[in-house]
């Protein structure tokens, strides 16, 4: 299959737009999409054009309408598209935040225990987490890892959370595996 060369502001659109689709589970309005991205609403009406030139998005008409993300946008951003998708919670300051799973994490320095650091890329808005938050990821559905950490630093538009860990944690499994 061939990849689909998207710029920068084209895949945080559409990245923005796969988020607030699987919140609502409806057409999103380019004024919402405004909003996560931090563009002004012609933007992203100019984009949307290009996206949809691309088959990666499609239009919905009406009061209710606005833009829904076509299959090929998940491949395009590669993210799985899943029906119920195995949920990695995140807790922010002790509070689950139950609009956010984690896509994956990725652990950095492992080696060096003072420069340990986890980036955590995460499907649903992070605009409202902060540097210096404490934040709990997990536990993660097979090997039930826990990470604590606290936010070292954010990507927004990649829903990319960088972790100082302070704490790692996962049940012993089974020795012979």
């Amino acid at each position: 299959m061939s990849s689909i060369e998207l710029t920068s502001s084209q895949r945080d659109i559409l990245s923005a737009l796969v988020d607030l689709h699987r919140e609502r589970e409806d057409a999103v309005k380019g004024e919402t999409i405004a909003d996560e991205v931090g563009r002004n609403a012609g933007t992203i009406r100019n984009q949307m054009q290009s996206l949809k030139a691309l088959q990666l998005v499609e239009g919905v008409p009406g009061p209710k309408g606005g833009y829904r993300p076509t299959t090929r946008a998940f491949e395009a951003l590669d993210v799985q598209e899943m029906d119920e998708p195995a949920s990695t919670p995140i807790a922010l300051e002790g509070e689950r935040q139950e609009s956010l799973n984690v896509q994956e994490i990725d652990l950095t320095s492992v080696h060096h225990p003072e420069l340990c650091r986890a980036e955590v890329t995460v499907q649903g808005s992070i605009r409202h987490i902060s540097d210096g938050d404490s934040v709990t990821v997990g536990p993660t559905p097979l090997s039930k890892l826990v990470i604590e950490g606290t936010v070292d630093g954010r990507e927004v538009p990649a829903n990319t959370l960088v972790l100082k860990i302070d704490g790692m944690e996962a049940p012993a499994g089974d020795p012979s595996h």
